[in-house]
């Protein structure tokens, strides 16, 4: 596989770094071309891929294509890329938001297949979840492909295209949340006198700390969460303030508003 990365940005350059670590990729099979040239001077630097200076020469060089660019991009990159390829066959994994499966295979010939895919931006440390959707003309290896890729990142799963705006939603927008979360704790933490920095390392590790624990035992949340939750504690005092205040509520608007607005960048 020649691997080529239309979009030299922080996503792509993570996914390539993540691949190259595990053995998925090499420098010698990856290309890398952006219309701002010193962004594909800058991933090559990083990568130790090669350089295309044009989606010509990318076309010429690769069989296999992560398009990374803006989603107001995509339809232009796309009918470029078909024209390029002249029907070679061709697999094109997409990480652009809001762009349907349907979208892509329009603008591109019928000898190339499209995966669609939500990564979030934990995929930088290696600690991303990404949900991928395979399109019409896909093969099963294509789908092995996209999940070997992602999985140097962190978690894959697929999914049907039409759960993709609630991915969106939960993951895809789900890191500025927790974000949100370890800002108000660490400011609690502030409040009853705690340094500012030993207060956002505590928080930041008590999330990570809990979210390994849910993927490292299995167990449902509410189990785990009762493992700490002693009968007249101070735990139990804290998740009452919690849902006097809607924190599952909040979550669930969050969540919802999210989906919602994908849907709609999804049809303009």
């Amino acid at each position: 596989m020649n691997f080529g990365v239309i979009g030299c940005g922080k996503m792509g350059s993570a996914l390539v770094g993540g691949a190259m670590r595990t053995g998925v990729l090499t420098p010698e099979s990856v290309w890398g071309y952006d219309a701002v040239a010193a962004a594909t001077t800058e991933f090559c630097r990083s990568t130790r891929a090669q350089s295309a200076t044009s989606l010509q020469e990318l076309a010429d060089h690769c069989d296999t294509f992560l398009l990374a660019t803006k989603p107001h991009q995509v339809r232009d990159v796309l009918q470029q890329l078909g024209s390029a390829l002249q029907n070679k066959p061709a697999l094109v994994i997409s990480v652009a938001a809001g762009i349907p499966l349907a979208v892509m295979e329009e603008c591109l010939p019928p000898s190339v297949r499209v995966i669609r895919t939500m990564p979030n931006t934990p995929a930088l440390v290696g600690k991303g979840a990404t949900a991928y959707s395979l399109g019409s003309r896909a093969l099963p290896d294509d789908g092995i492909a996209a999940a070997t890729l992602f999985s140097a990142v962190g978690l894959a799963i697929s999914t049907p295209e039409s759960l993709m705006d609630a991915v969106t939603g939960l993951s895809g927008s789900g890191p500025a949340y927790v974000f949100v979360m370890i800002e108000a704790l660490a400011d609690a933490g502030v409040r009853q006198g705690l340094a500012r920095t030993d207060a956002i390392q505590l928080a930041a590790q008590t999330l990570l700390g809990a979210a390994t624990m849910v993927l490292d035992t299995g167990l449902h949340p509410a189990a785990l969460k009762d493992m700490v939750t002693s009968p007249g504690g101070t735990t139990i005092a804290g998740i009452a303030a919690l849902e006097k205040c809607g924190i599952r509520h909040a979550l669930h608007e969050a969540v919802a508003a999210a989906s919602h607005r994908s849907k709609e960048l999804s049809s303009l």
